[in-house]
């Protein structure tokens, strides 16, 4: 098993540290989705949209496929949306409901 650095994990946790980064996640829960529509669905550029998917696909939280002229981003962690409802779970005090 590889151990994987404290400073990786801190790295890899700030990659979901920003609003638009989590609906993205959020909007990538319900299936993989091309970026023009990522875009359309939030109040942001192109180039602001490409940076979080970036950094998120660095992070290991995404992952891309190009088909066509289109490229197609997807949740690389299927337990990414559990986790965001265990989060859920701890901000309204029901830590030991969380789903876990």
């Amino acid at each position: 098993m590889t151990t994987v650095s404290t400073a990786r994990q801190v790295e890899i946790i700030k990659a979901l540290a920003h609003p638009v980064r989590l609906e993205i996640v959020q909007s990538l829960s319900q299936g993989p989705r091309c970026v023009s529509d990522i875009v359309a669905s939030f109040d942001c550029d192109m180039s602001t949209i490409s940076k979080h998917l970036t950094l998120m696909r660095k992070a290991g939280w995404v992952s891309c496929e190009k088909k066509g002229l289109q490229v197609y981003y997807e949740l690389a962690c299927d337990c990414l949306p559990t986790f965001l409802t265990c989060i859920a779970a701890i901000d309204r005090g029901a830590s030991d409901s969380c789903g876990c």
